[in-house]
């Protein structure tokens, strides 16, 4: 889809036949917290066209970013999972900077997310493409018991 991805990646939009293997990324990725199967299935039938994935020269899907649609002006970026095998690659940085330039042209004013204050490669991915962290720091327990997180903010221009 764009000169910037490895030759060997595609970059699409989900469709409902990627479901046994988004699963099996996102259980892959995050291993001690995987979005349950129902949850999955309501964003990829909710948000089809917020949902980039990227699949390897196999078909296999390697990545992922999930946002929301703009709502007043405001999109969340639900969740971005790389593959092991595939990171270091810049495959996370590509698949963000296309969501945000989507959400852009559909009116996203901010964009929001959460990240793990352990995740220092998502941090300073974030951090790259410009979001900010939130001034409160760390929020402990915001995704549950030990689960702290830290609001991150990009204010996006016209």
């Amino acid at each position: 889809m764009s000169a910037l991805h490895p030759p060997s990646v595609r970059v699409r939009n989900v469709v409902g036949q990627d479901m046994p293997d988004l699963l099996r990324l996102d259980r892959e990725v995050f291993l001690d917290d995987p979005m349950p199967h129902s949850i999955l299935r309501q964003f990829v039938d909710m948000f089809a066209d917020h949902l980039l994935v990227a699949e390897d020269e196999d078909g296999r899907l390697c990545a992922y970013v999930l946002a929301t649609p703009p709502h007043r002006g405001r999109s969340w970026i639900v969740s971005l999972g790389v593959a092991s095998a595939m990171r270091r690659r810049g495959l996370a940085e590509q698949l963000m900077r296309e969501s945000l330039e989507n959400l852009r042209t559909e009116g996203a004013h901010t964009v929001l997310l959460w990240v793990e204050p352990t995740n220092k490669p998502a941090t300073a991915l974030y951090d790259s493409l410009g979001f900010v962290p939130d001034r409160e720091g760390p929020r402990p327990d915001h995704f549950g018991p030990g689960a702290d997180r830290i609001l991150m903010t990009l204010h996006t221009t016209p």
